[in-house]
């Protein structure tokens, strides 16, 4: 009897927990069914005074020559079609890739994006366009100054001083061994001049990429970062991003795959990644399940919400909080499309 009790008891609670997942996720659609590219990888996703954007790189497959930044903007609840808004053309006879755009919108300012350009990770270059028309038209792209990349993938935070913070990351081989280093890059007028910090890991005992950036009640900013370590990592700063603690291992699995966050209007702090471990494979790891998790002081995550479960590759996420409060999403969903989630907050516990 007792037996057949805790059976129920757990099926319960199970189908409840179920339930309360499913009543947070409000929304889960691709961005779009058919588009002039076989691959995509990297969304981005920002809100305008206009809409929802969403942009991410597409081609042949990364690294290829034709892989273009394409945008696309939610117009009465559905979203336009792709349009290529960057190439990574240099003249008639030379053309690289492109990677890993970022979008932002300046408060009374510009719609941003941030993208990288060049054959691989180690010799890309920053580049950047503008949207005037929450991302209907664009400017032509300008190159970042030297070293300096732009949010490397993950949104930039716009503190009290005006300083917007780039969080990024250089991927560097010295005597063939990989070095992965994290950085914060600052401009203070939308990307017109920069100033970028030394290098905040050594790239040898931690090895840490694609930084995104949390905000505290008490001033305090915390960087979560991908890594090799089969966990994340996490840095803090007590004064605005000018300095930096040492790099610290969390308790989070990652299988070196990109993952993002963002600090809620209520304090809380969610992030999205794939909760796995490392293994020898294409991507570096499995990329599913792909699931949230809520923090309220950024050491312990509780996951809160699985958005992807099955076999596949589900990842490189984007993540934001709207006005209204709702958050939204996006993710690659096996490099074949875009999709797009929202999901209430408030449900999330």
């Amino acid at each position: 009897m007792k037996t057949k009790l805790f059976a129920l008891v757990l099926f319960c609670s199970v189908a409840f927990y179920t339930q309360a997942q499913k009543s947070a996720l409000l929304k889960s659609e691709f961005i779009y069914e058919e588009a002039p590219f076989p691959s995509c990888h990297a969304s981005t996703v920002v809100e305008t005074p206009t809409g929802i954007v969403a942009s991410w790189f597409g081609g042949t497959d990364e690294r290829d020559k034709d892989v273009e930044i394409y945008v696309s903007r939610l117009v009465n609840d559905k979203w336009t079609d792709p349009v290529s808004v960057a190439t990574g053309i240099q003249h008639s006879t030379k053309r690289y890739p492109t990677w890993n755009p970022v979008l932002y919108q300046a408060p009374n300012g510009p719609l941003l994006l941030f993208f990288k350009v060049g054959p691989t990770p180690r010799t890309w270059w920053g580049e950047m366009v503008e949207s005037n028309d929450g991302g209907v038209t664009w400017s032509e792209a300008r190159r970042l100054p030297e070293d300096i990349f732009g949010p490397i993938k993950n949104k930039p935070v716009l503190l009290s001083d005006g300083r917007l913070l780039c969080p990024t990351s250089k991927e560097v081989e010295i005597d063939g061994v990989d070095h992965w280093q994290v950085y914060v890059e600052e401009t203070t007028d939308w990307g017109k001049t920069w100033s970028i910090s030394g290098p905040l890991n050594d790239g040898v005992k931690t090895n840490a990429i694609q930084p995104s950036i949390l905000t505290y009640p008490d001033g305090r900013l915390q960087m979560i970062c991908r890594s090799k370590e089969n966990r994340l990592m996490s840095l803090w700063s007590s004064d605005n991003g000018k300095t930096w603690s040492d790099i610290e291992i969390t308790n989070v699995p990652n299988p070196n795959s990109g993952t993002d966050a963002v600090t809620l209007k209520d304090g809380r702090q969610l992030l999205i990644y794939n909760p796995t471990v490392n293994y020898p494979g294409k991507w570096g790891g499995p990329r599913s399940p792909l699931q949230l998790a809520i923090s309220s002081d950024g050491k312990n995550w509780k996951p809160v919400l699985t958005l992807e479960t099955q076999k596949g590759e589900f990842s490189y996420p984007a993540i934001i909080q709207s006005e209204d409060g709702m958050v939204h999403l996006t993710y690659t969903y096996n490099r074949e499309k875009v999709r797009y989630a929202v999901v209430n907050p408030k449900l999330l516990d």
